[in-house]
């Protein structure tokens, strides 16, 4: 049982003994999770993508279609999936594709003889077969954020904005209001 004058329930209500200040409430933060937890088959991956678009969008919420790192303008989807890269780096199956794509360059004669220029050579085809199948789980993970009200998705490209991807165009990714105010608000 809960004694009820140790926990205030109004939200509008001075705590007794208190100044007159109203208790605010906290960061809706709460309810993004939720969301997120009910509507995501991986919601703490869902929860980085959508902390990561926050951290890249403008002041208005839009982030994309290109994200400049390094005086270099970068696909937001393969930013994303730069970002989220080291997250993998002890994974089994990561070390298990670095011997794959290892073999495979040694079967191609392509690896080279300089250990240094090898190494780079297997981490440059690992990060693009990483980056491949990275830009699947983000799009995945953001139909997810789609889903649960939480961004907007179109695609902006060559000559027209349109829903649908394709004919040159680049994924941009708005944050609706409560998620960018959940998000600006907590960190």
């Amino acid at each position: 049982m809960i004694q009820a004058d140790l926990f205030p329930i109004d939200k509008g209500e001075p705590v007794s003994g208190t100044s007159k200040t109203k208790v605010t409430a906290p960061s809706d933060m709460p309810s993004v999770i939720e969301r997120l937890a009910t509507s995501s088959s991986r919601p703490r991956y869902a929860f980085m993508v959508l902390n990561l678009i926050a951290r890249a969008a403008s002041e208005s919420g839009e982030a994309g279609p290109y994200v400049v790192e390094e005086g270099k303008a970068v696909r937001l989807r393969d930013w994303l999936c730069d970002a989220l890269s080291p997250m993998a780096q002890r994974d089994p199956r990561r070390i298990a594709l670095i011997g794959r794509v290892r073999g495979e360059l040694e079967e191609q004669g392509a690896l080279p003889r300089d250990a240094k220029s090898a190494a780079d050579a297997v981490e440059l085809a690992v990060r693009l077969r990483v980056r491949a199948s990275g830009r699947c789980n983000v799009s995945r993970a953001v139909s997810e954020l789609v889903r649960a009200g939480l961004i907007r998705r179109h695609y902006q490209g060559w000559r027209v904005d349109h829903q649908n991807r394709g004919a040159q165009r680049e994924a941009v990714y708005t944050l609706t209001p409560e998620a960018l105010r959940s998000l600006r608000n907590c960190c």
